[in-house]
């Protein structure tokens, strides 16, 4: 702030005296504007507001960054893995089909007959079951039923070869029987 008045720093001359005011004028006006900035509550909490909204985007956004780099990695590990299972799923479906094939080439003409018309009997009796079924069952079932019915369908291949298989066992069981 101001020095203190000696004897040996006063001077005389009006000029040096002048600047001396000046100086000692500007140094009380920052000391003034400083203690009025310091009482003015009010925009220092403004101040310390902004400067916490300017932090809280800056975070918010990195945030946001980190977000869109995990979603943009679980996208290609969501990919990779829907990859792998179609590989899969088409080598199940291609052994599933050699499989068919082979128990098909195995299993006697008459057999096979026999399998057709157990086939178009069940045909016939899941069409007169299905006709019950869409009377009496309740929604929810009838959705789960649809899904089922769907998917046996993607994996239609499967579902015949399994079926030929059980055939397979159950008319070789029978024959040992009788």
């Amino acid at each position: 702030m101001s020095e203190p008045s000696d004897d040996k720093h006063t001077t005389t001359n009006p000029d040096e005296m002048r600047e001396q005011v000046e100086r000692t004028r500007a140094e009380l006006g920052e000391t003034a504007q400083a203690l009025a900035d310091k009482a003015d509550v009010k925009a220092r909490a403004k101040d310390k507001g902004a400067e916490v909204k300017e932090r809280t985007v800056e975070v918010a956004e990195q945030a946001r960054q980190r977000t869109v780099e995990a979603a943009g990695h679980a996208k290609e590990k969501t990919a990779e893995v829907a990859e792998q299972a179609a590989a899969k799923a088409a080598e199940l479906r291609t052994r599933a089909a050699r499989a068919a094939h082979t128990v098909q080439d195995k299993v006697p003409d008459p057999v096979k007959d026999r399998a057709a018309q157990a086939a178009d009997q069940v045909r016939d009796k899941a069409a007169q079951a299905g006709g019950v079924w869409q009377e009496k069952a309740p929604e929810p079932v009838r959705r789960q039923t649809a899904q089922g019915v769907r998917l046996a369908r993607e994996n239609r291949m499967l579902v015949l070869a399994v079926a030929g298989a059980a055939v397979v066992v159950w008319l070789v069981l029978r024959h040992r029987k009788g």
